[in-house]
């Protein structure tokens, strides 16, 4: 198309300069002297022409190159070969905490492999190093967290199957360091909740309404034989567990208005020592949780948040009652205040307030406190450093009442 546009436009200009040597000759028979000036003109003027043709000739090909190449670039940016099918990312945390025995610890380091079989069918894995080192005799371990795929059964619904994390709670199944307030993850998403909590089995996720999403999980269990109804030793990790006992989870998410979620789970076992132990059985669980996570803009440049939790089990059995321990529940209440930079850093404050018992059944002073104020800082979105402050009494080996965290996170 390019060539008949410029051979017509050197056709064009031929012509109009034909059409004046026609008229000048015209005048020529009424005047030689004009006729051998005219006669030069046409010689020069023919000159520029067949220079002006190859000046064209030669654009041409480079416009005709040009145009090849664009193609070429163009159709191979949209053929699927050419786009990796795979992605890799992870995340990664390391903390300072002081008090009474100070210790630093590159807590978790995990690698993030996912891969795209078709527009429907994907797969997600993350590997995670626990500890810095893992081995015989080492304080580490290494774990896989995930690894299942998913399957679109329509553009609202999805079903995933393998090992998944539950669907449950506040950091459960976002808990990458940039995601939240604070060195050390809450307790109560620890000790009630046991994060990070993962099992193997069959999820169905979707959306009925753009407010209203549901998800459903039949999965293996929790197994507290080993530290009776110890929720957070319960977690066997699919590593060879029993599954005497099925889990089943149900989650509503409600999200009214753009930064305003409200979630509750809801999950039944049968039996949360997996039929070990005669003396044991029939030890049915039922936990209940609900949270709440508000976002909204004060100004143009920040946010003010709100974070609140209340989980709560319920276990069944005279054993568990005994010690109290057929009542375990918590909540903490975390608000926070956000600036966000022009050169795309931000600075966050935040104060968090949390409570938890796992002998809530007794009738003893069993319930551990805490209060937690601190900053976050991030250069960018997927770095950050914190600092917090610890006070009232702790669930750890020192029984400390105060402490300090310092720790700097990423995801990539």
């Amino acid at each position: 198309m390019r060539k008949i546009i410029l051979k017509s436009a050197v056709s064009v200009i031929a012509l109009a300069f034909t059409l004046n040597a026609t008229a000048f000759s015209d005048e020529g028979h009424k005047d030689h002297k004009h006729k051998h000036d005219l006669m030069k003109i046409l010689k020069k003027q023919q000159k520029e022409i067949d220079k002006l043709k190859k000046l064209i000739s030669k654009n041409t090909k480079k416009v005709e190159a040009t145009t090849t190449a664009i193609e070429e670039v163009s159709e191979a940016a949209a053929s699927p070969s050419s786009q990796s099918a795979t992605a890799i990312g992870g995340y990664g945390e390391v903390h300072y905490n002081g008090g009474k025995m100070p210790t630093v610890d590159y807590h978790r380091f995990v690698l993030f492999v996912g891969h795209e079989f078709s527009d429907s069918i994907r797969f997600f894995s993350e590997l995670e190093i626990e500890h810095s080192i893992a081995g015989e005799g080492k304080v580490g371990e290494v774990e896989l967290e995930q690894a299942y795929v998913e399957f679109d059964l329509h553009k609202d619904h999805k079903v995933q199957t393998g090992l998944m994390l539950v669907p449950v709670g506040i950091l459960n199944e976002t808990h990458e360091p940039p995601t939240f307030y604070g060195v050390e993850r809450n307790n109560v998403e620890k000790r009630i909740i046991p994060a990070t909590w993962w099992e193997a089995g069959i999820k169905f996720s979707g959306i009925f309404s753009e407010t209203l999403s549901y998800d459903i999980m039949v999965s293996s269990g929790l197994d507290t034989s080993a530290k009776l109804y110890n929720i957070r030793s319960g977690r066997r990790k699919v590593g060879k567990a029993p599954w005497e006992s099925t889990a089943y989870t149900a989650r509503l998410t409600w999200k009214p208005a753009a930064g305003i979620e409200v979630g509750g789970t809801f999950q039944y076992q049968s039996d949360l020592v997996q039929d070990r132990g005669e003396d044991l059985i029939s030890n049915s669980a039922t936990l209940f949780e609900i949270h709440t996570n508000i976002t909204q803009a004060v100004s143009d440049n920040s946010t003010l948040s709100l974070r609140a939790l209340y989980a709560s089990w319920n276990i069944k059995g005279d054993v568990p009652k005994i010690n109290g321990m057929d009542l375990q529940n918590g909540f903490y209440v975390e608000p926070s205040y956000k600036i966000k930079f022009d050169n795309d850093s931000a600075v966050g404050f935040f104060a968090r307030y949390s409570t938890w018992d796992n002998n809530a059944g007794n009738n003893f002073a069993t319930a551990y406190r805490q209060t937690t104020i601190g900053i976050n800082y991030w250069p960018t979105d997927n770095v950050v450093f914190k600092v917090d402050y610890q006070f009232d009494n702790f669930d750890n080996a020192a029984k400390e009442d105060s402490r300090i965290n310092i720790g700097m996170g990423l995801q990539f």
